[in-house]
């Protein structure tokens, strides 16, 4: 019996034998796959995450701290982790994502919803409830760059001054990054895994959660895999979520510049990540989709870096594998 096979015998026993239907739901970077279920006028959300492949536990433990802190996550209406089957709550067919590119008449109404909920998942954040994010972690993650994005896709073997160099710009965008203050991190909480819903957001795609630095779900927010938003409206966001942040007692710093920086920084070491991410299921998974919005990561990098002075290594470096002419001047 093949899983899918597998998947509807048991559908059949947890909708009592009711006749449903079962229709591609989303697509996923994992090995996970989502179906939408039609039962009785009702639908429902079944993933199938072979056990092999993924870890359905975290998922369920993650949903529970999440509909605790008060946001809005699928209930879990059936489970068998052994197979890996799950059956959810249906929090609707439109993510914020589809909404924006359907022209949505005010996206940052959207927006002010996440925050809000981003706000409430991090204030009940608590030490040993979620694995740390810590160091090697987060430096695995930059190495996926070099690795996958420069060697794999782009074919560059860099020369040992290179790689000397990297590694220096690495350890300072890691240092950054572990003093900040720790909360409960999404680690994807972006417009593609936020559902128009009510009450809004609805929020997915959350079982990869940490409890890391304070500025990485904002940076994620305002940084998107697939959207594109002038700088003004990403300071203007940030600094909507600072103020609230502030006002609701999380611990993000006193003044917004060193918070600014904060974010930039922690954005920076989650573009790395993406930038190998993608090119890792282009060529070793056969997922050729990602790999085309890696330009919008190498500019969010080279924007940063031409901020910065410590970061001009990494400039340089981008400037020659994009072929862009380096350009001079930093702000900080």
């Amino acid at each position: 019996m093949d899983r899918l096979e597998a998947l509807d015998a048991w559908l059949a026993a947890a909708l009592a034998g009711r006749p449903f239907t079962r229709v591609p739901a989303s697509a996923d970077a994992s090995f996970r796959r989502y179906f939408r279920i039609a039962c009785d006028g009702r639908t429902w959300i079944a993933m199938d995450a072979p056990p092999d492949r993924e870890d359905s536990r975290p998922f369920v433990h993650v949903a529970a701290l999440m509909r605790e802190a008060g946001l809005h996550v699928p209930d879990i209406v059936a489970q068998d982790l052994s197979r890996g089957f799950l059956l959810l709550s249906d929090l609707g067919p439109r993510t914020f994502l589809q909404a924006i590119q359907a022209g949505h008449p005010d996206p940052q109404a959207l927006f002010a919803d996440a925050r809000e909920s981003l706000v409430r998942w991090q204030l009940a954040s608590r030490e040993g409830s979620l694995p740390e994010y810590d160091e090697p972690t987060l430096r695995r993650e930059v190495e996926l760059f070099p690795d996958w994005y420069l060697a794999r896709h782009r074919g560059l073997v860099l020369e040992p001054k290179d790689r000397a160099e990297l590694t220096a710009v690495f350890d300072r965008i890691l240092a950054a990054n572990l003093a900040q203050p720790r909360v409960y991190v999404h680690r994807d909480f972006m417009p593609r895994n936020l559902m128009v819903s009510e009450p809004n957001p609805g929020v997915l795609d959350f079982q990869d959660a940490l409890h890391g630095p304070v500025s990485y779900d904002i940076a994620c927010l305002y940084r998107d895999a697939y959207l594109s938003w002038e700088e003004d409206v990403v300071l203007d966001g940030t600094i909507r979520y600072w103020d609230l942040a502030r006002s609701k007692g999380l611990p993000v710093r006193a003044d917004f510049a060193d918070f600014w920086r904060d974010v930039e920084w922690m954005g920076l070491q989650r573009h790395l990540k993406v930038a190998g991410i993608f090119a890792r299921l282009h060529h070793r998974d056969g997922k050729a989709g990602y790999v085309e919005d890696t330009p919008r990561f190498i500019d969010y990098m080279r924007r940063t870096c031409a901020r910065y002075r410590e970061l001009a290594p990494l400039a340089r470096l981008l400037d020659r594998v994009e072929g862009v002419e380096t350009r001079s001047g930093t702000t900080f």
